[in-house]
């Protein structure tokens, strides 16, 4: 394994990271990166909602447009409110939980911050 920390939680000592925190497998504990690393890295991954409003982890957006869920019937509609997001680095940038839906990962420009 390359130079991980140990949990500080349990100490497990085979942890990884999802690109801006440390998380540990064994406890589920996420603990924030802290280097001069990983302050750059954060520069490049900027989210913007489709108002150009810069999205962080743990925001609340609303849905602009009614999407097509793939693989169901149903179709999340205008206005659903998400909270507590979730941002990652792909197509659809934002990871979040949707009642009714379950986890949904969405794309930032079809979305706007609360």
């Amino acid at each position: 394994m390359s130079n991980q920390p140990a949990c500080p939680k349990c100490n497990y000592t085979y942890t990884y990271d999802d690109g801006v925190n440390f998380i540990c497998p064994e406890c589920a504990h996420e603990w924030p990166m802290i280097s001069d690393i990983s302050d750059s890295d954060s520069d490049a991954f900027i989210v913007k909602d489709s108002n150009g409003n810069i999205l962080s982890n743990g925001d609340s957006i609303t849905i602009i447009k009614d999407l097509k869920v793939k693989g169901s019937s149903s179709s999340l509609k205008i206005g659903t409110k998400v909270k507590n997001i979730k941002l990652v680095d792909s197509d659809h940038n934002i990871e979040c939980k949707i009642d009714g839906f379950g986890e949904m990962k969405l794309k930032s420009e079809f979305v706007k911050k609360l």
